[in-house]
């Protein structure tokens, strides 16, 4: 995962907060003035999506031959399961 994604995603999986600035103008005397400012903190929770993405992501690059292999079998096992093929990982066609 690119590293600014990473960034982000974590981001969300943590909440964060957001400052919002409203400002209303009106005119006075010919002049544009701030009426009225209001300044609200907004917190957003934790996504957790976002969390669930971070528990599945794998560095996939210190992985052995050996334990990239059973990863690969074990995806396979998913797939045919899901998609109904064949015992070995193949598709039936």
């Amino acid at each position: 995962m690119k590293e600014s994604i990473r960034k982000t995603v974590e981001k969300l999986a943590h909440g964060y907060s957001v400052e919002e600035v409203t400002e209303e103008y009106g005119v006075e005397d010919g002049e544009l003035r701030l009426v009225k400012r209001r300044e609200v903190r907004k917190e957003v929770p934790p996504d957790l999506r976002a969390v669930k993405l971070l528990e599945e992501e794998e560095d996939y690059a210190a992985l052995s031959d050996e334990q990239l292999e059973a990863e690969r079998q074990r995806l396979l096992r998913l797939i045919s399961r899901s998609a109904g093929t064949g015992q070995d990982g193949e598709c039936a066609e």
